[in-house]
């Protein structure tokens, strides 16, 4: 594996993968004990993945080293993402997404998921994919650019499904700005599952018993 991740197989042999990207300054481990928050039925065959970010400085956080998917220079929305160091980490789950596939598992038995920085590199890296994948899940995040919902429009996953949520008290990322990222999603015809919770920039028991559907539904 060309990156760092924890990894939790299934009972049997796996015929799905949920890739799961953490936010920043957390790791892999972050997410990787909410699998049976989810609720999947026993005999279910996915495997999940939880990748460690790369080490490197965070403008914000007066240069501190510390996981992350991309350097953050603003707290505005507009610009918050760094596309060099975006489009750096997106190569790796391109290259960890193509692994899965040489490993014999379909790229439409693919789900690729991401909480706040993760789930801003999840919607960046799955609309301009060249793979077709099961579904896409944004949660507590934003848009990259403003532009990437058209820009996606004409890829191949134009119309795979996109679990997008938030929580109404987040401080962290704007509540408007993920039901903004909504919005453009669903104005350029993608596929939105939008829901909300009454928490802050975090995850709760409703929300991934809520995702665990949805992940049923996608890779039943």
């Amino acid at each position: 594996m060309s990156i760092d991740a924890i990894v939790k197989n299934p009972q049997g042999e796996a015929d799905a993968v949920v890739i799961w990207l953490h936010g920043l300054g957390d790791s892999g481990a972050g997410f990787s004990e909410a699998v049976p928050a989810l609720r999947l039925n026993a005999d279910h065959r996915i495997k999940f993945i939880f990748p460690n970010a790369p080490e490197q400085p965070v403008t914000i956080n007066n240069g501190f080293v510390m996981r992350s998917w991309y350097d953050i220079k603003t707290m505005d929305l507009d610009g918050r993402a760094d596309i060099p160091t975006l489009e750096q980490s997106e190569q790796l789950i391109i290259e960890l997404i193509e692994e899965q596939i040489a490993n014999g598992i379909s790229s439409d038995r693919i789900v690729l998921t991401g909480f706040s920085q993760g789930g801003v590199l999840s919607l960046y890296t799955a609309l301009r994919l060249k793979h077709k994948l099961a579904g896409v899940v944004a949660l507590s995040c934003y848009l990259a650019t403003n532009d990437l919902p058209f820009e996606g429009a004409q890829g191949v996953n134009h119309d795979t499904p996109i679990f997008n949520a938030h929580g109404e008290q987040d401080s962290v990322v704007p509540f408007a700005a993920g039901k903004d990222a909504a919005q453009r999603l669903s104005a350029a015809n993608f596929d939105v599952t939008w829901s909300q919770y009454p928490m802050e920039h975090s995850v709760c028991i409703e929300q991934l018993s809520d995702l665990g559907r949805w992940l049923t539904e996608r890779l039943a």
